[in-house]
């Protein structure tokens, strides 16, 4: 898509001068308007064709036009805020090397660079380059374009595929194998009985992943809810704890929940149920035989926090970080024991981020963790809608 824009743009400038040259070799010099591509210091005057510098100020990629001497003639604004001109002079010399290569044979070029010179952000900045000389007058074009968000995206794509690729063969090969095994054990009732309790379960992990990956996929990347309801804190307490009474019975954990009487917030009661019930579900698989879940709920001048404490193993202080990353477990061989699949805190995160709330996480290792559902005050977010209503009317 990339290189389709800058070839037509690319086409674009070579007509314009086409016509430009056919007309008048010498016409006056255009001066853009917009500011959106600005002129060298001591190139106000600078011999740029009329027409060119309307259109590259129209592009949202980084412009430089070079002189035949390889000074800077014109610079877009994205050029010199990326640090790839300072002055009169093109910084980059793997970018100032192509520019003399396109001035001496004419032929387009393009190329990937990164580039470590912006004073904040990431440690290196990702562009796609193309550089071409514009018609015979010895000027050369630059056009860089930033990729470094969509690389990032892209590297969160292939892991994401990846991991589930994964996540999803292991309960499909488990059953392949446990079908195969029930028919050479057919004379055997009991080999039977045993292994289609197993398939039961694998069967349960993958429904789990599915559902899981429906749920995340649903609400990932969608906007705020925009008219949230009143939710009785109280309700989804309870129906959280009583979702994961069963397991947390199994292994002799108790569960209380206190201090959500009459408290009421603002959003999806079925999201934040979802979400508490999956911190609920991970504390209770964390935890050892016999200890304490705790649910409480508190208040703040901004905020009501519903906090879930356990008595489990804790996160190491390297991992806190990332785990609420799809798929990503502290330990991986444990998670697959308890059946998580690797995508509960990440749904979490992002029913928060809808809710105009955030999760955080305390923990220490061998003295268990505690994650946090901060939400706005139900006064707090009408506040902040009637001062946004304000704003808009005032700039109508």
């Amino acid at each position: 898509m990339q290189g389709e824009l800058l070839a037509a743009v690319t086409g674009i400038i070579g007509l314009v001068l086409g016509i430009v040259i056919g007309a008048a070799v010498a016409g006056p010099l255009f001066r853009t308007r917009s500011g959106r591509l600005e002129p060298s210091p001591s190139q106000e005057g600078g011999a740029l064709p009329p027409g060119i510098a309307e259109v590259l100020s129209a592009l949202p990629s980084s412009a430089v036009v070079l002189d035949s001497g390889d000074k800077v003639l014109r610079a877009s604004s994205a050029a010199r805020a990326f640090g790839l001109v300072r002055g009169e002079e093109l910084v980059i010399g793997e970018l100032l090397s192509l520019a003399r290569k396109v001035r001496r044979d004419g032929v387009i070029r393009e190329t990937d660079i990164e580039v470590a010179v912006r004073k904040f952000g990431p440690d290196a900045t990702s562009f796609a380059v193309r550089v071409a000389p514009l018609g015979g007058t010895g000027l050369v074009l630059v056009l860089a374009e930033d990729q470094t968000e969509h690389r990032r995206v892209e590297a969160v794509r292939r892991d994401f595929v990846a991991n589930i690729s994964h996540e999803l063969k292991t309960p499909v090969g488990a059953l392949s194998l446990l079908a195969e095994t029930v028919q050479d054990a057919s004379d055997d009732p009991e080999a039977v009985r045993r292994f289609t309790a197993r398939m039961q379960t694998e069967a349960t992990r993958l429904t789990a992943v599915i559902q899981d990956l429906i749920t995340l996929s649903r609400i990932q990347g969608a906007e705020p809810i925009a008219e949230p309801a009143p939710v009785d804190l109280e309700a989804v307490v309870e129906e959280a704890i009583d979702a994961v009474r069963m397991p947390a019975d199994a292994k002799g954990i108790e569960l209380v929940g206190s201090g959500a009487e009459g408290l009421t917030v603002l959003g999806d009661e079925a999201m934040l149920g979802t979400a508490l019930r999956n911190l609920i579900t991970n504390a209770v698989a964390y935890s050892p035989k016999n200890t304490r879940v705790a649910v409480s709920v508190g208040t703040s001048r901004s905020s009501i926090d519903i906090s879930v404490a356990d008595q489990g193993i804790g996160i190491p202080q390297q991992d806190l970080e990332r785990i609420f990353e799809r798929f990503y477990r502290v330990d991986a061989a444990r998670s697959r024991a308890t059946g998580g699949t690797g995508l509960g805190l990440a749904i979490v995160k992002h029913i928060m981020t809808h809710h105009r709330g955030e999760v955080t996480v305390w923990s220490k290792e061998g003295s268990g963790s505690t994650f946090t559902l901060r939400l706005p005050r139900p006064e707090s977010r009408e506040i902040d809608v009637s001062r946004n209503d304000n704003h808009q009317e005032t700039a109508q």
